[in-house]
């Protein structure tokens, strides 16, 4: 008899895992994020997971809670064999753990124990790390503390944006579930405790973290750019306006007062603490996204004189 799976999940990035699964076991059930309001009109707009659910034709279950009496007997009633849980958005009690006979699986988008947390494909891009990958653990209580099932990992590029990387380890994380899923079933896979002296932590992203500060390092602004787009994305401020950057990179011919205006090669740029950061594309409060000499061409106050 096929096994019974309960999978949980919310963004784009789970929609894969549920994708894979639902083409190769019995989903007997999904639990993702109630409806949120959503963009300028604040309209109330489903998760991922359910959109893909729906259309999938598998039962979905919204609470607010895992914690309740109600949720706990829905998620009994289905009777699971096993959980998969991937960027749900909630920490399990053990009392949730403990309802599915053979464990809960975990898909995290980072080699653990780095990047424990709940952003870690935007805290490797931020801090330059030269791989990433996936993991595949046995869950516990504690945030992101399980055993290691199954790791893969790949290159990470100087340039990847967040949005590009979590679409990659997405389709890594659902084909490394589908391969180790039977061994864990049939009892054959052993989970790695993680080494606890190499933890690092990634916790959840904050809109006002996305302010650039030109005291760091232009090579650490350009990752940050990268790392925190599409949300909560990268800006400063100008002559009283909010000026979104959406690509940099950095020129490192000289160094410069951090903050100062500059113009090399016919693109904005401005000085940080080592070297200048020059945008090669931008949005301004209000307005489409923009090449870099273009804006610079609508500012005649850009460049900064005595």
């Amino acid at each position: 008899m096929s096994p019974r799976i309960v999978f949980l999940g919310s963004p784009d990035f789970a929609v894969p895992s549920l994708e894979e699964l639902a083409g190769h076991y019995n989903v007997v059930g999904v639990i993702t994020q109630p409806d949120r309001p959503f963009g300028r009109g604040q309209k109330m707009a489903p998760s991922a997971v359910k959109d893909a659910a729906q259309s999938l034709g598998l039962p979905v279950y919204q609470p607010e809670s895992l914690r309740t009496l109600e949720a706990f007997s829905k998620l009994n009633a289905w009777q699971p064999d096993v959980m998969v849980v991937a960027a749900y958005g909630q920490i399990l009690s053990q009392a949730v753990l403990d309802v599915p006979t053979k464990g809960c699986l975990n898909v995290h988008a980072s080699l653990l124990p780095r990047w424990r947390g709940a952003s870690p494909i935007q805290a490797a891009i931020e801090a330059g790390d030269e791989k990433t990958g996936v993991t595949i653990m046995e869950m516990v209580q504690k945030l992101d503390a399980g055993p290691i099932v199954a790791q893969r990992e790949v290159p990470l590029r100087s340039a990847t944006y967040a949005d590009e990387l979590s679409q990659q380890l997405a389709y890594l994380g659902a084909r490394t579930l589908l391969e180790v899923l039977p061994d864990w079933l049939n009892g054959t896979l052993k989970a790695i405790p993680q080494d606890e002296s190499q933890v690092t932590y990634a916790p959840m992203l904050k809109k006002n973290q996305g302010l650039l500060s030109f005291d760091q390092p232009a090579v650490q602004l350009v990752r940050k750019v990268h790392a925190y787009h599409p949300w909560p994305g990268t800006s400063f401020e100008y002559m009283g306006q909010n000026i979104k950057v959406l690509d940099a990179h950095v020129h490192d011919t000289f160094n410069a007062e951090p903050g100062m205006r500059y113009s090399v090669n016919g693109l904005p740029a401005i000085g940080t603490s080592e070297c200048l950061l020059v945008l090669d594309m931008v949005q301004p409060a209000g307005k489409r996204p923009m090449r870099g000499e273009d804006f610079l061409r609508g500012q005649r106050d850009w460049i900064e004189r005595e």
